[in-house]
């Protein structure tokens, strides 16, 4: 490991807005009050690297929490950093991995869940992993309030094909679906937000899917 992520890795464990692995545990079903002292509803940018839709999001809707969840604890310090230094409050990090959500959120917890660009897991020997597989689905609706969204940002058009094959055999309720989100009529402030990986993209002329849904 590099002396850049090393510092990095020392810096997060002294951030208020970072919960690393366990010490996330125990505000599971409290995020609201225990970590940012209020009522307001709870989102998640899962897969959320750098974190620019979570510090974007949290300085657009200051009437609620943003939580940023990432394994990469070098990736995480630049959203955490930035949210520091921005005295942005309604921002906070969990580095885990996604698989074990449960562990770290009680049912009903989450009004929104954003993913953003994550790995598209292209080979079908990884369909587990795809973060909208069915096993992660079944997840997001046990933490989901009523009426609670996921969004699905992606470059890639096969993860947003292979996603909405899941809505409709799952008989999910689909809001919203472009495969060029900058070419259609739903690109207001908060799609435009664009992460790093984006701005690559968009940059080499890739179109990008956007698929909004909720389970009820």
């Amino acid at each position: 490991m590099g002396k850049d992520k090393l510092r990095r890795f020392a810096e997060i464990a002294t951030f208020s807005n970072v919960k690393q692995l366990d010490e996330g545990k125990v505000l599971k079903g409290s995020w609201n009050i225990s970590q940012f002292h209020n009522n307001n509803p709870v989102i998640l940018e899962l897969a959320c690297g750098k974190g620019e839709y979570t510090v974007n999001l949290a300085k657009l809707f200051p009437d609620k929490n943003f939580i940023g969840i990432d394994y990469k604890g070098n990736r995480i310090w630049r959203g955490a950093k930035t949210a520091i230094e921005e005295n942005i409050p309604n921002v906070a990090f969990l580095r885990i991995q996604i698989e074990n959500l449960l562990d770290y959120f009680a049912e009903n917890e989450i009004s929104e869940i954003w993913i953003t660009f994550p790995d598209p897991q292209p080979q079908v020997s990884r369909e587990k992993k795809r973060l909208t597989f069915p096993k992660f689905l079944e997840r997001y609706r046990f933490l989901l309030t009523d009426g609670g969204i996921v969004h699905l940002k992606t470059d890639n058009d096969q993860l947003h094909a292979y996603t909405l094959e899941k809505i409709q055999e799952l008989g999910l309720k689909l809001k919203i679906r472009t495969e060029d989100l900058y070419k259609s009529e739903f690109a207001d402030e908060v799609l435009s937000i664009k992460t790093y990986y984006e701005k690559k993209y968009l940059a080499h002329d890739k179109n990008i899917n956007y698929v909004r849904f909720s389970f009820d």
